[in-house]
């Protein structure tokens, strides 16, 4: 899971891929936190992507750094928005730091989505890969 943090926030954005009916639809992502053992992006609740993921949680997402293997993460959607304080503020801050507009942290619309069922592939050039389970590291 470090990994797949590390890699999606050391690049300015990757791009995430939903379904609306049949047609693809990609859009610049740049958000991404383990938060209780779970990787989570942040959107929002008035986005075609929010609507596009309650019909069909499935997605994948897509990034390269230069001089780097890429990574695709590939998995569910859970719109069950249940992240830590610090996660909204860090989203929050992100997400005005983009120009977007919200008011504060706890705005209704800004909203935070887990990965379930995931499944990040790092892979080469040269035709290497590895795949890396995104299991949720929750300790009971």
């Amino acid at each position: 899971m470090d990994e797949v943090i590390d890699y999606l926030t050391n690049i300015p954005a990757w791009f995430f891929a939903t379904c609306e009916g049949d047609q693809p639809r990609v859009r610049p992502f740049s958000f991404a936190a383990e938060d209780g053992g779970k990787l989570w992006f942040c959107t929002a609740t008035n986005k075609d992507v929010y609507a596009q993921l309650e019909a069909n949680p499935k997605f994948e997402a897509s990034g390269w750094h230069p001089g780097q293997p890429w990574i695709v993460v590939t998995g569910e959607a859970d719109l069950e928005d249940t992240v830590s304080e610090a996660t909204r503020v860090a989203g929050y801050e992100h997400m005005t730091g983009l120009g977007e507009t919200y008011d504060g942290p706890n705005d209704p619309r800004l909203t935070f989505f887990s990965v379930k069922n995931g499944i990040a592939k790092i892979a080469d050039i040269d035709g290497s890969e590895r795949i890396i389970e995104l299991l949720s590291l929750i300790h009971i």
